[in-house]
């Protein structure tokens, strides 16, 4: 699939293939987006996405789930003000610790806090070793995938953290801002993942308290 700025330049094919994800979405967000930006989001995930991938046989699941992410989030900037707080977690890959902290949130918080996650070279998938950390303590995060940030979704949240990132990580006025120094778990075995993955867990709860978010 090419880079392209509009559907019409695609291919019939591909043309079918993305008007197909967005009627899904534009059921969904009836009322709240028109059809046109709906594609223009379906589109631009899809390009974003496929600039990583290695393999395109779930590329419209995953083009369909970041749009929805990114139309949710271009929703809580434009709507009216949340009292549920909105947290992003930034790393180089988005495969391995800002997943792990993205899931430790979802799984102690639940729906009390809005979760984000995304990488500034976004891996082509989330490190199969990380899961297993993960899964050993009943969090599952096999639904995740590896994603770049988006302007909308970094408007939308309230708290960025950042994890060995640095200048590639976005800078928007009004943000808080945490750096973490967390190990790369990046080609490291099971047994030097768990401590980062507890280490995560304990920031989690940190930042939790911080919010006023009680574990779930």
């Amino acid at each position: 699939m090419t880079d392209a700025e509009r559907i019409e330049d695609l291919p019939v094919d591909q043309q079918h293939l993305i008007r197909g994800v967005a009627a899904n979405l534009e059921y969904q967000f009836a009322g709240t987006f028109g059809p046109e930006t709906v594609e223009r989001f379906v589109l631009d995930s899809m390009n974003l996405m496929m600039q990583t991938a290695r393999v395109t046989a779930f590329m419209p699941v995953l083009a369909e789930r970041f749009a929805k992410q990114r139309l949710n989030a271009l929703l809580r900037v434009e709507g009216p003000p949340s009292d549920v707080p909105a947290v992003l977690f930034l790393c180089v890959h988005n495969s391995g610790r800002s997943q792990m902290a993205a899931g430790w949130l979802r799984h102690l918080a639940g729906d009390r806090v809005v979760v984000y996650s995304g990488g500034s070279e976004p891996a082509s998938t989330i490190n199969p070793v990380v899961l297993d950390a993960m899964a050993e303590v009943g969090v599952d995060i096999t639904e995740e995938f590896p994603k770049p940030w988006t302007d909308e979704v970094v408007r939308a949240a309230d708290v960025v953290i950042t994890m060995g990132c640095g200048d590639a990580c976005p800078v928007y006025p009004g943000k808080r801002y945490e750096d973490w120094e967390l190990t790369d778990p990046k080609d490291q075995d099971l047994a030097t993942i768990r401590p980062i993955r507890d280490d995560i867990r304990v920031r989690v709860e940190a930042l939790m308290a911080s919010l006023g978010v009680p574990v779930a």
